[in-house]
Parts: structure tokens; sequence; C-alpha cells
């Protein structure tokens, strides 16, 4: 009976990391989505200009070491605030909680948000917003840093695959309003996952 017990619980543990692990289909699944919004003149962020040439986004190879489960501290007690945008809209967010989690042995700290009126739509509701910059912001990738959509989890840890994160609108198009990643958001290493710059 003990082994038994032992047994089921090895499974359930295996299964419950296996929602953890790396997917590469997955990656090329977010991938392939995204590329038929932006071919999509009716969902496309790019001007007509670029459109009418757009073949595909330029992505980092798949890497499972941009592939993290997170610790996630939930911060309640957090006060709504005005976050700064590329234009005069202040759009109000609130700080939902802190991620800590380790690549390459280093350890790493992001805070990770919830937009308030976006929150009050059902489909939203567990929506939350991770923005970053990191190394390669500027060069290999578009200098105003990267956004990765993310759901509320049940438990106190979270995934976080930065082969899924992608430029904000303004990395193609003035006309959008995009928010800034604030400053302790900035990671202090090369972040070689998801799109790339799209332009020079």
């Amino acid at each position: 009976m003990k082994n038994l017990l032992l047994f089921a619980f090895l499974v359930q543990l295996n299964y419950g990391f296996g929602q953890n692990k790396f997917d590469v289909s997955a990656v090329e699944k977010f991938q392939t989505e995204l590329n038929a919004e932006y071919a999509d003149a009716k969902t496309s962020p790019l001007t007509a200009e670029d459109l009418a040439i757009f073949k595909t986004l330029d992505f980092y190879p798949a890497n499972e070491t941009f592939h993290v489960v997170a610790k996630l501290i939930r911060m309640p007690k957090e006060k709504p605030f005005e976050m700064k945008t590329s234009t005069d809209r202040k759009p109000l967010y609130v700080k939902y909680g802190e991620l800590f989690f380790t690549i390459d042995g280093r350890d790493f700290k992001l805070n990770v948000y919830k937009n308030i009126e976006l929150s009050k739509k059902k489909e939203y509701k567990d929506y939350l917003f991770l923005p970053f910059s990191d190394l390669t912001s500027g060069h290999e990738s578009y200098i105003g840093g990267k956004y990765i959509d993310l759901r509320i989890p049940k438990g106190d840890t979270i995934v976080i695959d930065f082969n899924t994160s992608y430029n904000p609108y303004c990395a193609y198009n003035s006309k959008y309003s995009c928010p800034k990643v604030p400053l302790e958001n900035d990671l202090d290493i090369e972040i070689k996952a998801g799109v790339k710059k799209f332009h020079d």
C-alpha cells in the first residue's frame, strides 16, 4: 500500500511538472498565429507600406533556456497607478505581484501587472501583463522592450516563456499608444527569445 501511494504521488508530481515543461510546438504555434495576425489587414498593426511586402516576423530560435518556472509573490495591497505610455495616454494598472526565477544560474525578478479596465471584461479578468527589457533591447530586439501575456495561476508558480514575447505595436506603427516598460523590469541579461526588432 505504501508503495502504491508513493507511485501515485510520483505520477501526480510528474504530471504537475509536465504542465511546466518546455514545448517547442507551443512556440511554433505562437509564431504561426502571430504571423497570421500581422499578415491580415484587419488585425495587423503594420503600416500599409510594410503590410504590402510582409512575409514573416523575425524570431529568435526557440530556446528552452528562456522557458522558466517563476515563483509568484502576490501583492494584494498595491494601489493602482498611471502607467506611462508612448503618448499622453495613462492607463490604470496595478502591480499584481513579483516573479522570481533563475536563468543560467542567475536570479532575476520581474513585476507583473494587471490592467484595471481590461480586467473588468470577463475574458480578461485573469489576464496579467508582463513588460520587460533586456540587454538585447535596442540592438537585436526592439528598443522599447517586449511584452508577454500571462494568466493568473491557481498556485504560487507561473511559467514565463520568453519565446512567446512580442513587440509593442509601436515597434511597427507610430499611431499606437503603448505602455513603456517600467525601469524595475529591465533585466541585466540578454534574452535571446521571442520576436526580434522589425526595422534596422
